[in-house]
């Protein structure tokens, strides 16, 4: 029998890295990077050739990492040229554990051979009364006492609709309030108008925004607005898509500040790996007296997969680890001391602006040291023609803080580490790692960000003071 497309491709992969691998054990490190091994890894398979003639252009990973990778463990990703990376963009947070973690793999093998459903749109099942249990253990007291969990589709606006139909329903009101920047600014009080026929529905934030550059909400501001919503009867949802499960360094971000939010926004990290979304709500706005549980079938919160088994089994797996190891804690502490190095580096460097963060999702924005404007890159990439060196296509140095980005996570890449951009001018680096990353690899990952910043700094004609360059590495 011919073998599959899938066969062929994965033999041509692990030849070609079989090769390479030898060939780096000969001569170099495994984990270094060379402007000659981008060639090989591109072309292993044809993977990346065939994906960009098949694939629409919405390919932001894709594009801006340009690796195929064909095995993974823990903190390590390897391509199909034997290279080998350390990963701090974690699946834009899924990854709480890392790659294969051991204990995600027993969960799901212990359902797989069961011969248990895999997908059974919501029935009881004991790997989901198992999942909800663990979930309950995590959530802040006074939520758990009186917790309703909702699965609903794993996409990633799914759960949001479900949180915002869901209070619009219990209180027979339409607006949402979201806080920005701005309003961060100024009381909470803006949130809630003291009026009751002006009051919203809920007000919906995310306590560490990630995609506007990873900015932590302030615990006392959001003491505040938990205080005026509680007196006005305006729900408060906290969306933890990005923060939960011990991201931050407290189990929910939320935890930071003592706030008990009425909703909870779940995805992410809470399947282990694998798309699962929930909301968890407090009773009071529970659908059997709101009317949200007869919503008909494409309401927001249905549709065909959700609670997939072996999602809600690594998930269930998932959260047990992360409790019974302290592993908040561990991103807490360990979390800290990236802040301190790389706020050093900020120090050392220019073009290095604020950094920021709260446990192991922190931010590093870099800026145009000479006032140049910020542009937003389009997929990961400069739209003014930045080559792959980080140059513009005229010869000249990036110079825009989204420039400077782009081309320091292009050294991470030649440096075998993979980081992520975010904020409104994908100006700032992302930092990510699984929250078992070792005090080692944290060391590893720092000094390899360091020289990618000094390089791009070099290369746009920076001149840090020695001294203190020195110290930033």
């Amino acid at each position: 029998m011919a073998e599959s497309a899938y066969e062929g491709i994965a033999g041509a992969w692990s030849e070609a890295g079989r090769s390479e691998a030898g060939r780096s054990e000969a001569g170099r490190s495994e984990d270094a990077w060379s402007e000659d091994d981008a060639g090989v890894a591109a072309g292993a398979g044809g993977a990346p050739r065939r994906q960009s003639a098949r694939e629409t252009a919405a390919r932001t990973y894709a594009r801006a990492l340009p690796v195929v990778p064909v095995r993974a463990r823990g903190l390590t990703i390897e391509d199909a040229a034997g290279r080998r990376y350390l990963d701090c963009a974690s699946g834009a947070g899924t990854l709480a554990l890392g790659h294969h973690h051991p204990v995600v793999l027993e969960a799901m093998r212990r359902v797989l051979d069961s011969e248990a459903p895999l997908q059974v749109m919501g029935l009881t099942t004991p790997v989901e009364d198992a999942f909800v249990t663990e979930l309950l253990r995590t959530l802040p007291p006074r939520l758990a006492a009186h917790a309703r969990v909702r699965f609903c589709r794993p996409g990633g606006s799914d759960p949001v609709d479900t949180a915002v139909a869901l209070v619009r329903a219990a209180t027979g009101r339409a607006p949402i309030v979201t806080p920005t920047g701005a309003h961060l600014g100024a009381a909470a009080e803006a949130c809630c108008p003291s009026d009751a026929g002006g009051q919203p529905a809920g007000v919906l934030l995310e306590p560490v925004r990630g995609a506007d550059g990873v900015l932590p909400v302030p615990d006392p501001w959001l003491r505040d607005l938990r205080r005026i919503t509680a007196e006005r009867s305006v729900p408060l949802i906290a969306d933890e898509t990005e923060t939960g499960v011990g991201r931050t360094g407290a189990f929910w971000a939320v935890d930071h500040s003592g706030v008990t939010p009425d909703v909870l926004i779940l995805s992410k990290a809470l399947g282990g790996s694998l798309p699962l979304a929930a909301v968890v709500h407090h009773d009071d706005l529970d659908g059997r007296r709101t009317g949200f549980d007869r919503h008909p079938v494409g309401a927001p919160g249905a549709g065909t997969f959700r609670g997939n088994q072996l999602a809600l089994a690594a998930g269930a797996a998932t959260l047990a680890h992360v409790r019974e190891q302290r592993l908040a804690e561990h991103a807490a502490a360990l979390g800290g001391r990236i802040l301190s190095r790389l706020r050093d580096l900020a120090a050392a460097f220019a073009c290095v602006g604020d950094v920021r963060g709260r446990g192991l999702m922190i931010g590093v924005e870099l800026v145009s040291p000479d006032g140049a404007p910020d542009g937003a890159p389009a997929d990961g990439a400069p739209s003014d023609g930045t080559t792959s060196d980080g140059t513009t296509s005229g010869g000249g140095p990036p110079g825009t803080g989204s420039e400077l980005a782009v081309a320091v996570q292009r050294e991470c890449l030649r440096r075998g580490l993979i980081v992520a951009l975010t904020g409104p001018s994908r100006n700032v680096v992302r930092l990510l790692p699984p929250l078992i990353i070792t005090e080692e690899q944290t060391s590893t990952i720092l000094d390899r960000f360091a020289d990618a910043v000094q390089t791009v700094d070099r290369r746009r004609g920076g001149h840090a003071p020695p001294h203190r360059a020195h110290a930033a590495r």
